[in-house]
Formats: C-alpha cells, structure tokens, sequence
C-alpha cells in the first residue's frame, strides 16, 4: 500500500455515502459512479462494496486486500455484469493461485463480496461461490529466538535508531502484534509511574474490543520511548510506518545481529508468547495476553507456545 493509497482511503471516508431504498437502488450521492444494479460491471460493485465496508469500519489493510484480489478477479474472468458471473469463473480464478493459502485468502474476498450482493445490497439470488470450501491451512509451527538472539536483536536494534529498538522492544516483550504497535498513539502509554509504565492496547474497531488489554512494562520502556520521542517528536501516533516497513525494519536489525533465521514480527510476538509460558503462564493467561479470541484455532496456538516452552522430552526426571 502506497501513502497515495491511504490518502484515497481517507479522502473517501465521508457518511452518508449512498441511499440505500430496495434492491437496484443503491443510488450515489456523489457524481462519476453508477447506480448498483443486477447488471452492473465488477468495478462499480467493487466501488459500493468498498464503500460498504468503511461505513462499517472495517480495518484499512482489510479493505485494501478484499479490493486488490477482487481487481485480479476482474483480470482473470474478464469484463461481465455481476449476474453472468458463474460457478466456473470463481473456480478459473481460484484455480490461477499458486498456494493453498492464497487460494484461501482469494476465496474469502470473492465470497464476501457475492454474500453481500445477495444479502445485504440484496442484487443477486444466487452466490455463484456458495459450491466452494476452503483449504484447511495446518497452522506454522513458531520459531522463537533463543535468548542470545533475543539480545543479539535488541543490541542490533539499538545500533540502528531509537525507533528501531523502541519498536523491537515492544513486539518482543509485550507480545503486540504488527497492527497493535502501529495503532499506538501517545496517550496509550501511562508513564505516570516512570519504574512502571502501563500500556493500553485498544481497538476503533467495536468488533475487536476483546482483544483490548492493559500490559505493565518494565522501567527501560521509559528509557526507550524519552529517546524516541526526543529524536522523532510524533504527535499522535506514535509510529507512522506502512506495515510492510515494520516488517523491513524487524529483517534488517535480525540481519544486523547475525541471526540467520527468518525473522518477523511475528517471530517475535511468538517469542514472547513462548517465555511467558517458562514463567508458568497457562493456556487461559496466554490467551488474555495475547489478546487472542477464545475459540479452537487460538487454542491450538497457544499450545503450541507451552509445548515449545516446557523442559525437553529427554530431560532427567527427578
């Protein structure tokens, strides 16, 4: 995603968008876009969908991805009104994915789109997708960093800028995801205590207030951030990075201290994850921590952390 990209996006974000009075008639309020109808093309049921979704405040990056793979949709199956579309023109567009994962990602954007077609925007009868079931994706096994290479990646970080080390810090000890660091802004962080900052992890989203949590840090974080604020002087949020370059940034200072293994900041979400479970924390705590949703496939992530976090299997017994 482009910073022209997320101009558009916020230029876009505007209530109300259309009328909404019965099937055919989702009606612009602004010039430059039909109405949507049964025999529409793909590019202006993509733009009301689009529109949908914001209204609903559904995450940017989501927004962006439904929007890109349905344009590779259009690419593949060529120019047809949205009721010609068939069973075997999603299975055509389906079938040019090289992995089973962007097979997945590819069915869930076209599904979403031909389910609110036919529910919500109420133009179709039929979902030409409903035939089609997604690739089970068996869940990756983590690689968290050993200890030396946590150290080696803290050290690299620090060399690099303070942003850098303030941003490492964060993902690898308290666990935030990529999308939790980005949405941090200034008053998320409690330093009225200095030995025992707080931070707040929250969510705009209503549907993800789950996964909102309040994690204590330890007194260096207050280190980190004087440095960083002094040198980057953010105003709200206090990283304005695109997710790709936090990704770019995590694999540079990796590189830097000389750990040969992929690294993301995933990886290092999981390696915190992993040290808390040798501190004793349980399947249920690990969850809270993670902010993660209490349902099978979380589960089964969590455990894998206590497994990699228990004694080996040879281990002397005492």
């Amino acid at each position: 995603m482009t910073d022209e990209r997320e101009d558009e996006i916020e230029r876009v974000s505007q209530p109300p968008l259309f009328d909404v009075t019965g099937r055919s008639n989702y009606a612009p309020r602004i010039g430059g876009i039909g109405a949507l109808t049964p025999r529409s093309s793909l590019p202006v049921a993509r733009y009301w969908y689009r529109r949908s979704l914001e209204q609903a405040q559904h995450p940017k990056n989501t927004i962006e991805s439904y929007l890109y793979d349905l344009a590779i949709f259009e690419q593949v199956i060529g120019p047809k009104p949205i009721d010609e579309v068939t069973s075997r023109d999603i299975a055509h567009y389906l079938g040019e994915a090289n992995t089973r994962s962007t097979r997945k990602r590819r069915l869930t954007s076209v599904s979403q789109l031909f389910k609110w077609l036919v529910v919500s925007a109420k133009m179709l009868d039929t979902d030409p997708t409903a035939s089609f079931y997604p690739d089970h994706i068996p869940l990756k096994t983590p690689r968290p960093l050993f200890e030396t290479e946590q150290r080696a990646i803290l050290d690299a970080a620090a060399a690099d800028s303070s942003r850098a080390v303030i941003i490492v810090w964060l993902l690898l000890n308290l666990g935030l995801s990529r999308g939790e660091l980005l949405a941090l802004r200034r008053d998320h962080v409690d330093f009225s205590d200095r030995d025992a900052p707080v931070v707040y992890v929250f969510y705009d989203n209503p549907r993800w207030r789950g996964k909102e949590r309040k994690l204590s840090a330890a007194p260096e974080l207050t280190v980190l951030y004087d440095a960083f604020v002094a040198e980057y002087v953010p105003t709200d949020h206090l990283f304005e990075l695109l997710p790709q370059s936090v990704n770019k940034l995590v694999e540079r200072v990796a590189r830097a201290g000389g750990i040969s293994k992929q690294v993301s900041p995933q990886t290092l979400r999981d390696t915190y994850a992993v040290e808390r479970a040798r501190e004793g924390a349980d399947e249920e705590q690990l969850l809270t921590l993670l902010g993660l949703a209490d349902d099978s496939r979380n589960r089964m992530s969590v455990r894998r952390y206590l497994k990699l976090a228990a004694p080996p299997v040879n281990a002397p017994t005492v």
